[in-house]
């Protein structure tokens, strides 16, 4: 809610409040009374407005106060199940990086293997080579 909603509902209610005990009052000051009668009415009415006005505002106290209480529980699972599920993330993420880091470690180990063989292999072809050229070169 906005303030100038706020603004406009407090107004509405000082105005209703106000309109009420002026009501009453000219209602009163009407009516064919004695003046001691008269007195006792405007004190009973406005007595009458003021515990109505205490239980208006008794009324909304309760209910803001219910209100902040429900979205103060509302926050703390919101809150509960966010720090749950960022300890869900963070045990995944730490599964995942360790089965990437065993499978690159396993890719690096076999390749390591290949390069081994190969390089066998291609010092072999070079030493069969060089010693070709050497029988070539001694026959000529």
């Amino acid at each position: 809610m906005t303030n100038e909603a706020k603004g406009r509902g407090k107004g509405l209610l000082v105005g209703i409040f106000s309109g009420a005990a002026v009501g009453s009052i000219v209602a009163l000051l009407y009516a064919p009374k004695s003046g001691k009668k008269l007195r006792e009415d405007i004190k009973t009415k406005s007595q009458d407005i003021i515990d109505d006005t205490d239980k208006y505002f008794s009324d909304v106290k309760e209910k803001a106060t219910k209100l902040v209480k429900d979205i103060k529980k509302k926050f703390e699972l919101l809150v509960g199940d966010t720090e749950e599920n960022i300890d869900t993330l963070i045990d995944e993420s730490d599964l995942i990086l360790n089965q990437s880091k065993d499978k690159v470690g396993s890719y690096v180990r076999n390749g390591k293997v290949k390069l081994g063989k190969e390089s066998g292999r291609l010092k072999a072809a070079i030493k069969s080579g060089v010693e070709a050229y050497n029988i070539q070169k001694k026959a000529r």
